[in-house]
């Protein structure tokens, strides 16, 4: 079976690690890396609400996304970066994905916002976000627990996230940069542990795919999101 261009089988993740703690003075944080992407999350806990939910005894978790200004292969704008339709896109994503997992209504009128800023980007930067933002959120809600902010322990189960596409006719697992230019379609999964799908980004590029590659992807990315949830697991133990 012929290899990918960085080594890898069709159905291997890029190495996966993560260094928790990586802000000292922050609530929760977490460098997160794929590989050669790398992004750096941390959370911060805050005693207000949006105003949609002032008065109603509930928490929000929010996010915000962006790329460093050489992150890529080219310098972008650092106004580009911070506040451009991807990054709403892919902030709004995050959120959602991390609200899918946690109870909201046991942190109280409190805010938990995740930083999350890609310094070293080689595709995949949105689901790593996400991989390291959980991480950096579960820091945070531990913290609270210790000082006794909140009563009862929130998370509901772990998220994970991670890209699949075909390329050259065949399937694959987490593209990296050069995979994902290339790709006939690609995908980015946001999976819970308990087998729930939170989100489903796909998008034919170059060819139309069809229902059953889609059951093909769709399986690839759940053998991705289970190894990767096994890899948070594993650095929470060490809390």
């Amino acid at each position: 079976m012929a290899l990918r261009n960085d080594g890898r089988k069709f159905n291997e993740l890029r190495k996966v690690s993560a260094k928790l703690g990586y802000i000292p003075h922050a609530e929760g944080s977490c460098l997160f890396q794929m590989d050669k992407t790398k992004v750096l999350c941390v959370a911060s806990v805050e005693g207000r609400v949006p105003p949609f939910l002032a008065g109603k005894g509930t928490g929000w978790i929010n996010a915000d996304y962006a790329m460093l200004p050489r992150a890529g292969l080219q310098r972008s704008p650092r106004s580009k970066v911070a506040s451009g339709g991807r990054a709403q896109e892919i902030q709004r994503l995050i959120g959602r994905s991390l609200r899918a997992v946690v109870d909201l209504e046991k942190l109280g009128e409190r805010t938990i916002v995740v930083d999350c800023d890609v310094i070293q980007a080689d595709g995949g930067t949105r689901t790593a976000s996400i991989n390291g933002a959980f991480l950096a959120v579960y820091q945070a809600l531990k913290y609270m627990m210790n000082k006794e902010l909140i009563a009862e322990w929130p998370v509901k189960y772990p998220v994970g996230a991670v890209s699949v596409g075909i390329i050259e006719g065949r399937p694959m697992l987490d593209l990296n940069y050069e995979e994902d230019s290339s790709a006939d379609m690609d995908m980015n999964v946001v999976m819970t542990g308990r087998d729930g799908f939170v989100e489903l980004q796909g998008t034919a590029e170059h060819n139309v795919f069809t229902q059953k590659e889609l059951g093909i992807l769709l399986n690839l990315a759940k053998k991705g999101i289970r190894e990767i949830m096994s890899i948070q697991k594993g650095l929470i133990k060490k809390l």
